[in-house]
């Protein structure tokens, strides 16, 4: 029980003090960025998906 407690212990103290948290402002920067780099990527499959569709409905009329 008492390797639990100390690993515990040990996780609470690197947290608080060795770990280095961003700011409010750096957390809200980085959030927008990955909301839009998500989005232009859906956009880009979603593109490809028609594009791909679109050329194998015009093949297969073919036959």
């Amino acid at each position: 029980m008492n390797k639990v407690r100390g690993y515990f212990q040990e996780s609470y103290e690197e947290l608080v003090n060795k770990t280095s948290w961003p700011s409010w402002s750096d957390l809200q920067r980085t959030s927008v960025l990955v909301a839009v780099a998500s989005i232009i990527i859906s956009l880009i499959i979603f593109a490809m998906d028609k594009v791909i569709s679109f050329a194998l409905e015009t093949f297969y009329e073919l036959f």
